[in-house]
């Protein structure tokens, strides 16, 4: 077992902002990434031993502040909110799609983003507006999408941390995204 390679003097200057912004991304509240930042700091301190000297000290900082994204993922995702999460699939079913054949519905059918060249000040307002619309989602979508597009976490892996099926991780997915393209065809084209 290896002690941390910089002073935990260091690690504010060195790896905040980073932590913060990988916090931020993940669980779009200002006061909640602060904290877990802080809370990860803490854990770092509290147990030194741990770090392996197997990678850097960000990746092991990071780590450790990725489990603690999970266990916010976790806590949002008790049973109530699944179960209203639950309800809105139905809806989400019935306003997206034709009864009987799935097929979209006129109205919702998907579009072309306007995204075909790039502009980096589109972009730029595009991952706004994307933003804005991920916000939207239920929490548990929220988190099952975020785990599966920014974390790039493996379908079992994301099961096991927030103790949902497979099949309803699928079903999540497919629902975030009709949402996702359904409030940027609102907001953005």
């Amino acid at each position: 077992m290896s002690v941390p390679v910089n002073s935990s003097h260091q690690w504010v200057e060195l790896y905040a902002d980073y932590l913060y912004s990988y916090a931020l991304s993940r669980v779009h509240d200002v006061d909640l990434a602060r904290d877990l930042v802080q809370e990860t700091f803490l854990a770092a301190l509290e147990q030194p031993e741990k770090f392996e000297g197997r990678s850097s000290e960000r990746t092991w900082l990071t780590a450790i502040l990725k489990n603690k994204i999970i266990d916010v993922y976790r806590k949002r995702s008790r049973a109530k909110e699944i179960m209203s999460s639950l309800d809105d699939l139905i809806t989400v079913e019935t306003d997206f799609f034709e009864q009987g054949n799935g097929h979209w519905k006129a109205g919702h059918k998907p579009q072309l983003f306007g995204m075909e060249s790039f502009d980096p000040l589109s972009n730029k307002e595009f991952n706004g507006i994307l933003k804005k619309c991920m916000l939207k989602l239920p929490s548990l979508w929220l988190a099952v999408f975020t785990m599966k597009y920014l974390d790039d976490e493996g379908t079992d892996a994301i099961c096991a941390a927030l103790k949902i099926s497979s099949a309803n991780f699928w079903v999540i997915i497919h629902r975030s995204k009709v949402n996702l393209r359904a409030c940027l065809q609102k907001n953005w084209i």
